[in-house]
């Protein structure tokens, strides 16, 4: 959501205000910041409700993996994307982001990433890739098409969208879970001369006022774009220590021989639902971020990023931590996770805190509802370019077994 943007929104607030207030609202927020709005209430004219086999919900990696392999079963389908364009979701990132896994790890079935394997792609080349992908395989996807509400009628699933409805045998839900950015409810209290934002509205450095910036959130963002500010910025990071990983990914042994180890065997095969480990760290990863992977704590001491512990709450201008420190800034940047995002799910497949209730990408509620994309869906991996295959394959061979039957 742009922040350019006026007016009164649904629920009376202010389109303009920060996500912070609109949360409290109960406001949907995307984590596309230039996505239209969400709808009104307005009456719309009569359109001719549309029928398919399958709909897939969502063009990320997760799924045109899905319309990929239904489309070599022959299973018809449709993708509903609700971007302009294939990809946007990464293009939309901050500028400097790169992939955590080399270019080797980063194809999806059928297409390898094209260029040097041992490099870490950009943000924008990722993003070319998945656009190169669909027009590679012809998968069917349809643009600018936000899925608005799913719902039962007649014993057939049905899409809302902007341009019609859309009725399905069976519907995958490829958006990955986490979709609504997530601030602490003390974040409406701060004051209005703090400049706010949320991770997902972060793109450069030249975005940020000149004076010291304040990143809430120890994990994978947070470390990142706190790099990236540091070069000319005063930087301070809050948040518990939430691990890393123990080499550097980026080194010669890191790009030829450990990444591979931790990528394809630990990602994908030992930390899944299947095994101990896998559900002790699954349960640990619940509502937390991955450890570090690119960035180790010694580098950013060694950039000049401070280090402090938890907020916890906002206090005569400046922000407290949970230990009593005290910081002042100029900016706040909230890396602080996201919310699933599923309430326009409007079926009873979702458990208390939001999520579906499945197992391997099948919903465990309702027959003919799929999942692809989701954090930690099967292992790791899931959520991983190079993992996402798998849960694919296996949520169109359901599918095609299905309408065998």
């Amino acid at each position: 959501m742009a922040h350019s943007h006026t007016g009164t929104g649904p629920n009376g607030t202010r389109a303009d205000r920060h996500p912070a207030d609109l949360v409290e609202a109960g406001n949907l927020l995307r984590t596309q910041p230039d996505l239209a709005p969400a709808p009104s209430a307005t009456a719309r004219a009569p359109v001719e409700t549309e029928r398919y086999a399958v709909i897939v919900i969502g063009a990320g990696q997760a799924g045109l993996s899905v319309s990929y392999h239904l489309a070599r079963k022959g299973v018809g389908h449709i993708v509903l994307e609700s971007a302009a364009r294939i990809g946007d979701v990464w293009r939309n990132r901050w500028d400097s982001l790169r992939l955590f896994t080399p270019a080797k790890f980063d194809g999806l079935d059928g297409y390898r990433f094209p260029g040097d394997a041992d490099t870490f792609p950009t943000k924008d080349q990722m993003a070319d890739y998945l656009e190169a992908y669909a027009r590679k395989f012809d998968l069917p996807v349809r643009l600018n098409a936000r899925a608005e509400r799913l719902y039962r009628v007649d014993g057939r699933f049905r899409v809302e969208t902007e341009g019609g409805t859309i009725d399905a045998d069976q519907v995958v839900v490829a958006a990955a879970s986490y979709q609504k950015p997530r601030v602490p409810a003390f974040a409406g209290t701060v004051d209005e001369d703090i400049k706010q934002m949320h991770s997902h509205e972060y793109r450069n450095p030249g975005q940020i006022p000149d004076g010291p910036v304040l990143l809430v959130g120890g994990g994978n963002s947070g470390a990142e774009i706190a790099m990236d500010l540091v070069g000319t910025h005063t930087v301070t990071l809050s948040g518990r220590e939430v691990g890393h990983i123990p080499f550097d990914i980026s080194g010669f042994l890191g790009r030829k021989i450990l990444v591979r180890l931790v990528v394809r065997g630990l990602f994908h095969r030992i930390l899944t639902v299947k095994t101990p480990m896998g559900r002790k760290f699954r349960k640990k990863m619940h509502g937390h971020g991955m450890p570090l992977i690119r960035t180790r704590p010694g580098q950013l001491e060694a950039a000049g990023v401070r280090r402090v512990g938890r907020i916890a709450g906002f206090k005569d201008g400046k922000f407290v931590t949970a230990e009593g420190t005290e910081i002042s800034c100029a900016t706040v940047i909230w890396c602080t996770g996201y919310h699933p995002g599923f309430d326009w799910i409007d079926l009873p497949v979702l458990d208390e805190s939001g999520l579906p209730r499945q197992q391997y990408g099948k919903s465990t509620a309702m027959d003919g509802l799929y999942f692809a994309g989701l954090h930690f869906q099967y292992a790791v991996s899931s959520t991983m370019v190079g993992g996402v295959g798998r849960d694919a394959r296996r949520v169109a061979d359901w599918i095609s077994a299905d309408r065998q039957r």
